[in-house]
């Protein structure tokens, strides 16, 4: 198992530093294919994201610069939101959990499928509370089914704050941070963290961020946008898969 978890560590950092994710949405689902249950696979998953959101965002603010003050405030929000998952997960059944990150999937599809990947509009400034408040929500609902909150954040920043794609989830990984860090504190808390499987995958990430992010910046924001959307949608066919 310890090959096959090093494997998965490679391939979620690759994606979480190409696309901007904590990684959990194609992690989740290859836990659960390789035999773990869902409250399994979101504990190692929140682990992970701990080490490849900090290394991702590391890497990121050497080439992306004016992305982090609604990054704070949206993350000082997802934190608040992360300390409540250990409570849902430990109140949800494991089929609640995988039926709630398929809607969660659906809903970020079409979201994304229906704006621009760059936006000829000037982004949009918004009040303190606003984005902190978006980030609790966010932080709350992704921590308690093993995802960094990106997948919900990239949508609302293209679309409502005029984010182009890219820069979206750089400020998305940049989120992780918090929101990962509090998931991991309260699933801990909780009882609910695999210390060994979660760095195991964890260290193994940091070589695949560092590869994604590099990969990233090469490719242009039409062809970007395409790719964001087969991951979304491959991963959605994977839960429906596992669930139904």
């Amino acid at each position: 198992m310890i090959f096959e978890l090093l494997l998965f560590g490679l391939l979620t950092g690759f994606v979480s530093g190409f696309f901007g994710v904590g990684g959990g949405m194609l992690l989740v689902p290859m836990l659960l294919m390789a035999g773990f249950i869902m409250k399994e696979a979101i504990a190692i998953s929140v682990m992970q994201m701990v080490f490849s959101s900090i290394f991702g965002s590391f890497l990121n603010s050497k080439k992306q610069s004016g992305v982090f003050v609604d990054g704070v405030l949206i993350g000082i929000g997802g934190f608040l939101g992360g300390l409540n998952s250990g409570f849902i997960v430990s109140s949800l059944s494991n089929e609640t959990l995988q039926y709630f990150f398929i809607i969660i999937l659906i809903a970020s599809i079409l979201k994304i499928f229906s704006t621009p990947a760059v936006h000829d509009r000037k982004e949009k400034n918004h009040s303190k509370l606003l984005l902190i408040f978006v980030g609790i929500i966010i932080g709350t609902i992704a921590m308690s089914i093993g995802v960094g909150g990106s997948i919900m954040l990239t949508p609302i920043l293209v679309a409502f704050m005029n984010y182009d794609l890219k820069k979206a989830t750089t400020l998305g990984l940049f989120f992780v941070i918090f929101s990962s860090t509090a998931g991991f504190i309260s699933l801990s808390y909780h009882g609910h963290m695999l210390y060994t499987q979660g760095l195991t995958v964890g260290i193994a990430s940091l070589i695949g961020v560092y590869f994604g992010i590099k990969i990233k910046h090469m490719i242009n924001i039409t062809s970007y946008k395409k790719y964001v959307l087969f991951l979304y949608i491959g991963t959605l066919f994977i839960m429906i898969y596992k669930t139904i």
